[in-house]
């Protein structure tokens, strides 16, 4: 059981305000979740392979195609510093 004083020290380090009112709430509220972390480890898994999700989720996504865009120009217009067809960036490498 988390109590108000351990929500005040956490909330402290975090450099969070707090009204002892929600320090209550948070205490209340960490402690179930606590309560809820107790309770699965309970259950027996020792047969149960690991895994990152319970169904198995693939992502899908499209395929990367290279296509010009119509309107150049208009890209080019909103650089704020063009470069005749080119964007012109600040240099990120030394030579040294």
């Amino acid at each position: 059981m988390i109590d108000r004083e351990q929500v005040h020290k956490v909330a402290n380090l975090a450099r969070l305000e707090m009204t002892e009112e929600e320090e209550e709430q948070m205490a209340t509220d960490m402690s179930s979740v606590l309560d809820y972390f107790q309770q699965l480890s309970e259950l027996d898994t020792d047969n149960v392979p690991p895994t990152t999700r319970a169904i198995d989720v693939s992502n899908v996504t499209r395929a990367d195609e290279l296509r010009p865009y119509p309107n150049r120009e208009a890209i080019l217009k909103e650089a704020p510093d063009p470069d005749g067809d080119f964007f012109r960036v600040p240099k990120i490498m030394s030579e040294e």
